[in-house]
């Protein structure tokens, strides 16, 4: 009795989380561009100086700044990645002008320091005193001042240059841009620096002060971005592609149930339960995990699917045959569930391994497919293997399952020992 309370509740409150649960879950998937709309491109990044060099820190900090950028247009959710040693791929979705976008964003960053110039209101400064070629590749770094607050020191290549700026904006603010964004609180010339040499403190965190070294940096070394590659997927069409894509997953999935269970009658019920609550747990890691669902992705997640599938019909199988031969119901369900166990835990190790070589090896589609893949793998091993096999192992152990014929065996079938 116990034994059947148990199974009775532990259905009963996984299917009333499911069926609160689903509707907000499902509202909070991130879709792709070619679900959603949008575009993407490739990047190929290059120093804008001949014989300037490329390093990773400036590839990164120039990807951040084009993720800025597309936050300032007002774009939705822009993913920017970079990929080997000199690229960077972005993805917008959800945009209006894809033209006015692309133009923007293949422009190079720009560092300037500016002064207010002559009926500039206040709080703006339009003239522009330094830019990021002026100062040296690299200078700029966080220390700490006497009172062990973070500051940045940066070296000017034109010391000339320098000294003639701090001594006509003594006392005066020299706000810092990147592109027309102004980067906090504008620092305040407190001295007449003469030998090219300078230290911008303020109200900063440590990690504020990073983040603007890492840009005067990236001022400092300014890539020029070469569109290599491009894609663009209208809205509607997006929107096609996922009612067409979820209409298909909801004909399939209905056509899976409805033959497990007329196949495999009880047991088949309980596989069809365990496959929802698989789909369920891979929306909700989808959700937790941020991952951005793409046609790719539900092509990993149909394939985890059918694997679920064939390890439910592997598993009930073994046990119809252990039947067949005349074992008692407790002992076919051991026996079918201990040989299965085996079987399909080896074909899912042997996926995994390639979907992670794939995800080592791969770049954009072919690794958020190998992600997707991995995971369903490892819901599946938990719901398909381990959850499925013990409530039919519950169910047997509480007697609610005595007859091979609640396992679709026919008397006929059963050979004598």
């Amino acid at each position: 009795m116990k034994r059947l309370l148990s199974f009775i509740i532990t259905v009963l409150v996984l299917t009333g989380v499911m069926a609160f649960t689903t509707p907000g879950l499902l509202d909070k998937v991130r879709l792709g561009l070619d679900l959603k709309g949008g575009f993407e491109i490739l990047y190929q990044a290059s120093p804008m100086d001949t014989g300037g060099e490329l390093t990773r820190a400036s590839l990164q900090q120039t990807a951040k700044s084009l993720e800025k950028r597309a936050n300032a247009l007002g774009t939705s959710e822009p993913e920017v990645t970079t990929e080997g040693t000199d690229r960077i791929r972005l993805k917008i979705a959800g945009v209006t002008d894809e033209a006015e976008v692309r133009e923007k964003m293949k422009e190079p960053a720009v560092l300037t320091f500016r002064s207010a110039a002559e009926g500039d209101a206040e709080g703006v400064y339009s003239k522009i005193e330094l830019v990021g070629s002026d100062f040296v590749e690299n200078a700029a770094e966080v220390q700490r001042n006497n009172l062990n607050q973070p500051e940045i020191s940066i070296s000017i290549k034109d010391k000339k240059k320098f000294a003639e700026i701090t001594e006509r904006l003594l006392g005066q603010p020299l706000a810092i841009y990147l592109d027309d964004q102004l980067l906090g609180n504008p620092p305040v010339v407190r001295a007449v620096l003469t030998d090219g040499k300078a230290s911008i403190s303020g109200n900063y965190t440590l990690d504020e002060a990073r983040e603007l070294a890492d840009t005067i940096n990236l001022g400092a070394l300014p890539l020029k971005l070469t569109e290599k590659y491009s894609q663009s997927v209208g809205a509607t069409l997006g929107k096609q592609s996922l009612d067409q894509t979820i209409k298909a997953g909801l004909v399939g999935s209905l056509i899976i149930l409805i033959f497990m269970i007329g196949m495999y009658r009880l047991p088949g019920v309980l596989a069809s339960f365990a496959l929802i609550l698989h789909t369920w747990l891979l929306i909700l890691v989808f959700v937790i995990a941020d991952f951005t669902l793409t046609l790719p992705g539900i092509a990993a997640f149909i394939l985890g699917i059918g694997m679920a599938v064939d390890a439910n019909i592997i598993t009930n199988e073994r046990i119809r045959e252990e039947m067949r031969s005349g074992k008692s119901i407790m002992s076919s369900v051991k026996a079918g569930n201990k040989t299965s166990f085996r079987t399909v835990m080896d074909a899912n190790v042997t996926t995994i391994i390639v979907a992670a070589v794939m995800f080592a090896f791969g770049t954009g589609a072919v690794k958020g497919f190998a992600l997707i893949l991995i995971v369903e793998i490892v819901l599946s091993i938990v719901t398909n293997l381990y959850f499925a096999h013990w409530l039919l192992s519950v169910l047997v152990k509480a007697g609610a399952l005595k007859k091979p014929k609640q396992f679709g065996v026919k008397e006929s079938d059963i050979r004598a020992l």
